[in-house]
């Protein structure tokens, strides 16, 4: 009698690859292949389109500093054709307007390299949990937002991750959006970091990451501008809380 043919796992989700340092790319193909992600790759920006138009992926893990079209150019035409592809950008330079840089052209996360395989497969675990469909089965859809959120003269629309301050329209990523909006929703109280952090990130991010201080920071940036006054304010030893004073 023949052994039963274990049945076959279906592919994971498709993710998009693209670094013009072979070395890099390998490793990464390699590391969530092994995770049972469904992998192509790309070797510089015009590929990268090209891949997407072909066959879009369920998130992308993109270069920034590439010949032929850097990221930064690659997330603005992606933004501009209204794709919301989830974004994981991978930068060699740790300043701060560099990483603020991939986050205004519309990524929605960002590593510094070098980094650790298991972080980048962190990040990207929790940018594919925040686009997972809903219960209707669309993924950050008109019909499954609820409706305008505000907060004293901010008002915001998870539908489609813009809002308005004092007159100011602005755009969030999908974590800026996805920090800001547990805010929206729990007005005035003290949030601890661990509950944040679990809520926006998951199980995958320990005390020691510093992503919840960064965000808050791009948080800041955009709320705060033409000098309006801070909505999210920091308690020190606990966590933040959402007020306007």
């Amino acid at each position: 009698m023949a052994a039963p043919v274990p049945p076959v796992s279906p592919p994971g989700p498709t993710v998009l690859v693209v670094d013009d340092d072979p070395d890099v790319r390998a490793a990464v193909v390699d590391g969530l292949a092994v995770e049972g992600y469904d992998v192509r790759d790309a070797a510089d920006g015009l590929a990268a389109l090209s891949a997407v138009a072909a066959a879009p992926p369920a998130a992308i893990v993109l270069d920034l500093a590439m010949p032929v079209l850097d990221g930064l150019a690659v997330c603005r035409r992606l933004r501009e054709l209204g794709d919301r592809t989830p974004i994981l950008v991978l930068t060699a330079r740790d300043a701060v307007s560099d990483r603020v840089a991939g986050l205004d052209a519309g990524a929605d996360d960002y590593l510094v390299k070098p980094f650790a395989l298991d972080e980048l497969l962190a990040r990207l675990r929790a940018l594919l949990r925040r686009a997972a469909p809903g219960p209707s089965g669309a993924a950050d859809g008109p019909g499954d937002a609820p409706g305008r959120l505000g907060y004293a003269d901010l008002t915001v629309d998870p539908a489609t991750r813009t809002g308005e301050r004092g007159g100011t329209p602005l755009e969030f990523t999908r974590t800026e959006f996805t920090l800001l909006e547990l805010f929206l929703r729990h007005p005035g109280q003290v949030l601890p970091r661990d509950t944040i952090q679990q809520h926006v990130w998951g199980a995958d991010f320990g005390p020691e990451s510093n992503s919840l201080s960064v965000y808050i920071g791009y948080l800041r940036r955009k709320l705060e501008a033409a000098g309006a006054p801070r909505l999210l304010h920091t308690v020190h030893g606990i966590g933040y809380r959402l007020a306007d004073q």
